[in-house]
Order: C-alpha cells, then structure tokens, then sequence
C-alpha cells in the first residue's frame, strides 16, 4: 500500500490567496494536552494544516520530547488526537507574521479560546510564544514553563514558538523545555 500523495508547496498566489484564511482547530474533549500557536501563517491557512510551513520546528520537537514516536507530518496532525493532543489558535486569521496582529486582537482571542477551554476541558493548554502570551492574558511578567493561574480550569504551560524564525531557542532546547511538559502532562 502506497502512502497518500501529499500536496505539492504552495505558490507565491497560494500564499497571497491565504491572506485572513482559518486552520481548523484539532480538538477533541479531555485531551491531555491542547497546544496553543499564536495563529496560522500564511503557508499553513495555504495547505490547511498546523505549524505546516518547512521551517517549522513543531513536529521535530514533539518527536525529540517524546509526544510522538517520530516526526510527524503537518498532514498527519490528526494522529495526535489518538495520543491526546490537540492544536488551536489564539487568534485564528493567517498572517505573515504574529507582529501582524494588534493587542486587541490577541486579547480578544484570548477571551474566546478561554471559552472553548472550558468546554471541552482540556488537562494542559500549552500556549506557544511568550510574548503573544503576555499580551494576551495580560501577563507581562510571564516566562516560559508552567504558570500559576489556570486557564478555563487547565493547567497553564508557556513555551517558546517552535517557528524556525524563533533563533532565541534552538533545537535542543525547545525539546528539553517541550520534555518537562510532556512529563508533567
């Protein structure tokens, strides 16, 4: 049996035509834990899928902290929900980059995933990017690992955005700070 044919990468009009598009959430109800990016950039509201873009190290550190027995796929993010875990978005419109978003926008997400929290209860809620974090909740002193407060009942993990962009962290340690989750999870 052949493995299913994966798109080809988009194109510079697929990215355009991106602009302001949605990822769907990968969510179930109980998951262990729920990933939170900050929103979907343009190659990922291109293809569909989560943390999709190349340079993206998500699926690399999930693999090296023990989340997934290898490197998964963007588009074979639905295995996670087999594991326990989920993804979403503060702000759910792709952009370019994050500094695209205003305050406002990431406050007003905040509200709303605090409400789907809620809902469907997730154990941890590992919010991805520190600074998105700290606008969003309105938490400036905030620093990476699990914090005090809870979000709609979970338990609050703050890491770093696994995107290649984010050269403040590199491989190794993103995977020792994505293990402490994995283990208190």
């Amino acid at each position: 049996m052949s493995a299913p044919e994966r798109p080809s990468r988009p194109t510079a009009a697929d990215l355009r035509a991106a602009r302001r598009r949605t990822v769907p959430d990968l969510i179930a109800p109980n998951l262990r834990v729920l990933f939170v990016g900050i929103n979907p950039g343009l190659y990922s509201g291109a293809v569909g899928h989560h943390f999709a873009r190349p340079g993206n190290r998500f699926w690399k550190v999930l693999a090296a902290a023990g989340f997934t027995e290898g490197v998964l796929s963007p588009f074979d993010e639905r295995l996670l929900l087999e594991r326990g875990f989920g993804i979403t978005n503060i702000v759910r419109r792709t952009t370019a980059a994050a500094d695209e978003l205003s305050a406002e926008e990431l406050t007003r997400g905040a509200r709303r995933l605090r409400a789907k929290v809620a809902r469907r209860r997730p154990g941890v809620v590992a919010f991805l990017g520190l600074q998105a974090y700290r606008v969003a909740l309105g938490r400036p002193r905030a620093t990476v690992g699990q914090q005090k407060e809870r979000f709609g009942g979970a338990v609050v993990w703050v890491l770093p955005n696994p995107s290649g962009l984010n050269a403040h962290y590199q491989l190794p340690a993103l995977t020792r700070l994505f293990a402490r989750l994995r283990r208190a999870a």
